[in-house]
């Protein structure tokens, strides 16, 4: 189960998500994001301090959010490595 709480701020939108990051639950995450593109000016971040697990189409998913400017911040051991490894590979390919 995934759970994406949505907050506002001053600075944007911020996803606050808990739970696992896994088969159906990511196309429901990837189809907010696609409806969030639609306001390209509103800057989003992802916060992922409650997930217990991300699969490998989780981690394909959230690095092409960041690919596209999304701001994804860890909060655990585990989704502090999935988001290290998100922005290395991302900086290698520049």
């Amino acid at each position: 189960m995934l759970k994406v709480t949505f907050k506002t701020a001053d600075a944007g939108e911020i996803w606050e998500l808990e739970g696992k990051l896994s088969g159906d639950w990511v196309k429901e995450l990837d189809r907010c994001w696609k409806e969030h593109q639609s306001r390209p000016a509103v800057p989003l971040q992802v916060h992922m301090k409650a997930v217990s697990y991300i699969d490998a189409t989780g981690k394909l998913l959230l690095a092409e959010m960041y690919g596209h400017g999304v701001d994804i911040r860890g909060g655990g051991c585990m989704t502090n490595a999935v988001v290290d490894e998100i922005t290395r590979d991302s900086a290698n390919r520049s």
